[in-house]
C-alpha cells in the first residue's frame, strides 16, 4: 500500500537507539489492519486474526524483557486530523528502557512472530514517548520520570 508504514526504517531505528535517556520508554501504537492478511505463503486470515497471532507469539518475549501494556483502546472517530488516519487499535506499551525494546526486535522468537504483524498491518504509527507525571492542569506535564 503506497504511503503506508509497517516497519521502522534503518535510519529511524538508529535514531531510536541513539536517543539516550535512562528509565522507561512508552511506545504509542496506532494500528490499521488489512481486511485480508497478506502472508507470503498464502495463509488465509483477516488482518485482525493475523495481528492476534503476532500478539500471542510475541507476547512472551515482550513480557520476558520486562514489557507491559499500559493502556489499550479502540479508536472510534477522528475528531481532529485526517479521516484517512482511521485506526483499528491504539495502545501504549512500556519497556523498562530502550535496550529492552532493541532486545525484543532482535530476539529470534520475536523475529519469527513479526511475520504475522507484517501480514496483518495495512498502516501503523509507532511513537516513542518519555513517560511524564500529569500536572495540575489539563494537558500539563509536571515532569518526566527521568528527571
Amino acid at each position: 500500500m503506497p504511503g503506508s508504514f509497517v516497519d521502522p526504517t534503518k535510519e529511524t531505528f538508529a535514531q531510536f537507539r541513539a536517543l539516550e535517556r535512562p528509565g522507561p520508554v512508552h511506545m504509542l501504537n496506532l494500528v490499521r489492519f488489512r481486511e485480508h492478511a497478506a502472508y507470503e505463503d498464502g495463509t488465509v486470515a483477516t488482518g485482525a486474526e493475523a495481528y492476534a497471532s503476532y500478539a500471542r507469539e510475541s507476547g512472551p518475549v515482550f513480557e520476558r524483557l520486562g514489557g507491559r501494556q499500559v493502556w489499550v483502546g479502540k479508536p472510534e472517530l477522528m475528531l481532529i486530523g485526517p479521516e484517512s488516519e482511521a485506526w483499528d487499535l491504539a495502545f501504549i506499551a512500556e519497556y523498562p528502557d530502550k535496550d529492552a525494546f532493541v532486545a525484543m526486535i532482535r530476539d529470534p522468537e520475536y523475529r519469527k512472530a513479526v511475520r504475522h504483524r507484517q501480514a496483518a498491518v495495512a498502516d501503523s504509527r509507532l511513537i516513542r514517548m518519555e513517560p511524564g507525571v500529569p500536572g495540575s492542569h489539563f494537558g500539563e506535564m509536571s515532569g518526566a520520570k527521568s528527571e
